[in-house]
């Protein structure tokens, strides 16, 4: 698929390939603070591989730079995320990167091996990655935090929200038990965490702070400053503290039996993947980015009828 000439976000190059105009993140640092932010906000900052990739670098450089003590995750635009790119002009599922996983390429294999290979280096090994990384991290959520956005904001220490936030993952209507990085058990009480999946509903941000996913909630005019202070407060304190507090808490979830669990929820992930094309010879049941919003969309307006 290629983007209209009039399109200013993206060019298409002779070889029929679709290339953005714009960084996909951009990267500041200021007070011991760096900041990385989803800079796709013509598509509320659904993420493709271009931008997983420079993500990972974005965190690299947080992590390499001794001037840096918290990370700081936000998004441009009106939403945080609304989760994987399923369907816009700068979708590069087919093509190739350098690797950051000891996986090989997925983009000459076939059957479920072409996602497989693909969602255990961007998706699962990426988040785990990003998870560990040794400096604390906080999202700084609002509008929509949607699906593979979770993935993002769960892979954070911290979550400050706006009031106008809300979280979602809706994927159970394409027959796939949840994202790929499956924390929502970990997130949410295992009760709560079904009724998340299995109706796909909008979580506000009030519940989700009640629920404790959320560490604050603040009006929205004031999220920026509520976030830049907490990072701040983190950030006077000592480096290798703050790293082996991280350190020891993430090995308590291990223990409690997170990464296993979401070994075990990726295969049925990829199940999924695998009877939906057996049945429609769609890996996606039949949804892309279009179809999911207006299904999220009759379901908002349910919620509030």
């Amino acid at each position: 698929m290629t983007a209209p000439i009039s399109d200013p976000h993206f060019v298409s190059r002779p070889d029929g390939a679709v290339y953005e105009t714009d960084e996909p993140v951009t990267y500041t640092v200021a007070d011991g603070i760096a900041s990385v932010t989803m800079n796709r906000p013509s598509f509320n900052n659904a993420q493709n591989s271009q931008m997983t990739y420079a993500l990972d670098a974005a965190f690299r450089r947080a992590v390499d730079d001794d001037a840096v003590k918290v990370i700081v995750l936000r998004g441009e635009g009106r939403h945080f995320s609304a989760g994987h790119d399923i369907g816009t002009p700068g979708r590069d599922i087919n093509k190739p990167f350098e690797r950051t996983q000891l996986w090989w390429d997925h983009t000459n294999k076939p059957g479920g091996e072409f996602l497989y290979a693909r969602e255990q280096e961007v998706y699962l090994g990426m988040c785990r990655r990003w998870r560990d990384l040794p400096k604390p991290t906080i999202a700084m959520v609002h509008g929509a935090c949607v699906a593979g956005g979770l993935m993002l904001a769960w892979v954070c220490d911290l979550i400050v929200a706006s009031d106008d936030a809300f979280f979602q993952d809706p994927v159970v209507r394409m027959g796939i038990p949840g994202v790929e990085y499956f924390a929502h058990p970990y997130e949410l009480n295992p009760r709560i965490a079904k009724e998340f999946l299995f109706t796909g509903e909008r979580m506000g941000a009030e519940r989700a702070l009640q629920l404790g996913m959320v560490n604050r909630v603040v009006a929205r005019d004031a999220l920026e400053s509520a976030t830049y202070a907490l990072a701040a407060r983190i950030a006077s304190q000592p480096r290798m503290g703050l790293a082996l507090t991280k350190q020891a808490i993430n090995h308590v979830e291990d223990l409690q039996g997170k990464r296993s669990a979401m070994d075990a929820a990726f295969a049925w992930h990829h199940f999924a993947h695998a009877h939906n094309e057996l049945l429609s010879g769609d890996r996606l049941g039949g949804f892309d980015g279009r179809a999911m919003a207006e299904a999220n969309k009759r379901a908002a307006a349910g919620e509030q009828a």
